[in-house]
């Protein structure tokens, strides 16, 4: 009888109509496929099960929270090969009506199904969001939303984000190789990006900053101890609020910064001086990026900067069928959207906004990435005890898939900086070089 390894991928290659570029490991310890590639670790039948019941990345996703898929092998190269394989070949674009109309395709089915064994739907790993989704990005689905992702354990992104606790991408003095060893460290880029964020935005003592999104307070702090302004920074997160205002009080900054839990909606205290938006706009929705470019056009006083630092995807021929990430949606970011950069500098202008700069810095954030997962993968087993192996496991497939994105340049990051420009125009910019780098 052919064991199960060669068995699972004859099938496979039956269904997707091309050899895998992985090998394969099954449940019954035999193995098949080209020699010295990375292992795809099938640890039992319940993988297989998960596939048919919901095809594509979503039941990919579920066995690997699950455990029953793993990686034996570099990760980066495993994931690289499985995405040239699945999605970059364009099976995506044929509907599963269309691919079982093939009498192949058919009979890969019925043989998977067979090896599969008889039994129900698994059930979703208890990491998977469960929520309805008639109305999006409302403020309740919103905090719900954020504390999935953030209300996980404070310990946990300390593991993950080191002592910076900067959950966006750093700012590194040299690029070069991307998957290469860079001189300084992950703290350093992380203040070089701070300190970047604060030239842009021209801060001065005495001026008020309104951070949204604050997180875990490092830019509230940094802003406040280096360039002397006051600072409020918003967040729905609680565990993150906590957090970050132990840090402002063990700084001796409470009187420079004020950390909210509140919704950017309900920021009725302007007019700021500068306000930064970091990592915090893909959560907003697309539906709702012109009331959120209103809102914090509305808290500026003329002459006012914004500086919305952001991921982008790239640009799709038909707009209409975007949809959300299937992992991301149901383990990472619930709702959130990323949107092209040129649609996000648009929807900036019809709020009101003047645009003086935008700088792509896609790379910088395919290293973070990367330095985050060796740190996640360096203390493994304490990150596991904080959460769950499920909600570790997510994270790492989600860090590692998002920094082969960027070095990939499926996805970018802008920093987008723009003026409520006064009557009768004066940006108050300099007229030539700028002034930050």
């Amino acid at each position: 009888m052919t064991d199960a390894a060669q068995r699972l991928k004859s099938l496979v290659e039956q269904l997707l109509g091309a050899p895998l570029p992985v090998r394969i490991r099954a449940w019954d310890g035999s193995q098949a496929g080209p020699p010295g590639a990375p292992i795809l670790v099938v640890r039992n039948r319940r993988a297989v099960r998960r596939l048919l019941w919901k095809p594509g990345e979503l039941g990919l996703a579920r066995a690997w929270v699950a455990g029953d898929l793993d990686v034996d092998g570099d990760l980066y190269t495993a994931l690289g090969l499985m995405a040239a394989f699945l999605w970059e070949r364009g099976e995506d674009d044929r509907t599963l009506v269309q691919a079982l109309r093939d009498p192949q395709v058919r009979a890969a089915v019925r043989g998977l199904v067979r090896l599969a064994g008889p039994a129900l739907p698994p059930a979703p790993p208890r990491e998977e969001v469960r929520r309805a989704r008639a109305r999006l990005h409302t403020k309740c689905s919103d905090r719900r939303a954020i504390s999935h992702h953030y209300d996980v354990s404070n310990d946990f992104y300390e593991i993950v984000l080191g002592p910076s606790m900067v959950y966006s991408c750093a700012y590194w003095d040299d690029a070069g190789t991307l998957a290469g060893t860079l001189a300084g460290t992950l703290e350093d880029a992380q203040r070089d990006k701070l300190g970047l964020v604060c030239r842009k935005l021209a801060l001065t003592a005495g001026q008020r900053l309104l951070d949204v999104g604050c997180g875990w307070g490092s830019m509230a702090i940094h802003a406040a101890r280096e360039y002397g302004v006051s600072v409020v920074g918003i967040t729905l997160s609680h565990e993150q609020a906590a957090y970050a205002r132990k840090r402002v009080a063990d700084e001796g900054l409470m009187d420079k910064v004020e950390i909210r839990v509140q919704d950017y909606r309900d920021v009725a205290d302007g007019p700021y001086d500068a306000i930064s938006s970091i990592g915090m706009a893909e959560h907003v929705g697309s539906a709702r990026y012109l009331e959120y470019a209103r809102d914090l056009y509305a808290l500026l006083k003329p002459g006012g900067r914004l500086l919305n630092h952001q991921i982008a995807r790239r640009p799709q021929r038909d707009e209409s069928t975007y949809s959300l990430d299937a992992f991301i949606d149901s383990y990472v970011f619930p709702d959130g959207e990323l949107a092209p950069v040129g649609a996000t500098v648009t929807q900036l202008e019809r709020a009101g906004f003047e645009m003086r700069d935008v700088e792509a810095i896609r790379e910088h954030y395919a290293l973070t990435l990367r330095r985050w997962v060796a740190n996640l993968q360096a203390d493994w087993d304490h990150a596991v005890r904080l959460t769950s192996p499920g909600r570790a496991r997510v994270w790492l497939l989600y860090m590692a898939a998002c920094a082969l994105s960027f070095e990939r340049n499926r996805i970018g990051v802008n920093q987008v900086l723009a003026v409520r420009t006064p009557v009768p125009g004066d940006s108050g910019m300099p007229l030539r070089a700028r002034t930050w780098n």
